[in-house]
């Protein structure tokens, strides 16, 4: 299976790296020196990674082949896909890869049914699980624990606790305005996601 472990940004200096927009938790595993990743667009790949720092808090990247600053600008908005087993799963019992998440019932925690996840949104500040309702409308949810605290794989089920209007059929967008001002803005509360 393939997920979605990074998106490459702008160049940086003269020699071919590029800065990162990582979205796997466990960069060390997924984006060290060495790993070969399939790309989207796929003509831009494979990539296999040369070299790796950290600068500013930004993860920087150099793949093989690429050596200036051309080369890596032709790169930007390159999503990077590792391939993972489909049984494996993140060490951290708090933690969910999308296909896990993807499909899931939505209640909340007194039991009313919501709809079933469709998709996770991935933003820089934290994780959007993307919530289809019966009637097809979609409700943006923060994923964190103070919103979202259990997510029992088992009964295929995620329990919610939504702040109040989050839900709100009259709302523009299903609630979706409220997403913004709702969120810790860390993502870090809540399982983390690998995308994918």
């Amino acid at each position: 299976m393939q997920l979605v472990v990074g998106r490459i940004g702008r160049a940086h200096g003269i020699k071919g790296e590029v800065s990162i927009e990582v979205r796997t938790d466990e960069p060390e595993l997924r984006l060290a020196p060495g790993a070969v990743l399939a790309t989207d667009p796929a003509a831009t790949g494979p990539l296999t990674i040369a070299a790796g720092r950290v600068h500013s808090g930004r993860l920087m990247l150099r793949f093989e082949g690429v050596s200036d600053r051309t080369a890596a600008e032709a790169l930007r908005n390159t999503l990077l896909i590792a391939e993972v087993d489909p049984a494996e799963t993140p060490e951290d019992p708090e933690e969910f890869y999308d296909h896990q998440l993807i499909d899931l019932d939505v209640v909340t925690v007194d039991g009313r049914e919501i709809g079933r996840i469709a998709e996770i949104s991935h933003l820089p500040y934290q994780d959007l699980l993307v919530v289809r309702r019966p009637d097809e409308s979609e409700v943006l949810i923060p994923f964190v624990a103070e919103f979202v605290p259990e997510i029992d794989l088992e009964e295929q089920r995620a329990v919610i606790d939504p702040p109040p209007g989050l839900l709100d059929e009259e709302a523009p967008g299903g609630g979706g305005e409220a997403v913004d001002a709702a969120g810790d803005g860390d993502g870090s509360a809540a399982a983390p996601v690998d995308g994918d």
